[in-house]
């Protein structure tokens, strides 16, 4: 069973040739190192570690009340 929504070879092409003609080939190692920072920029911060900044310190929350 063939799925109708699969690209093929012939469909890749004819997208990277819309896309040089669209952007220049100049332009497109640009967007490319722009595309590469933005997925970096991404996994640093789904691999961050947000326990860190949660228990501060010099928090004053609920440390040092008196009643």
């Amino acid at each position: 069973m063939l799925i109708p929504c699969t690209i093929g070879y012939g469909q890749i092409i004819v997208i990277v040739l819309v896309v040089i003609l669209l952007f220049g080939g100049k332009k497109i190692p640009e967007l490319m190192r722009g595309l590469g920072r933005g997925v970096k920029e991404f996994k640093d911060a789904v691999n961050k570690d947000y326990t860190a900044e949660d228990s501060k310190p010099g928090d004053k929350s609920d440390s040092g009340k008196t009643e």
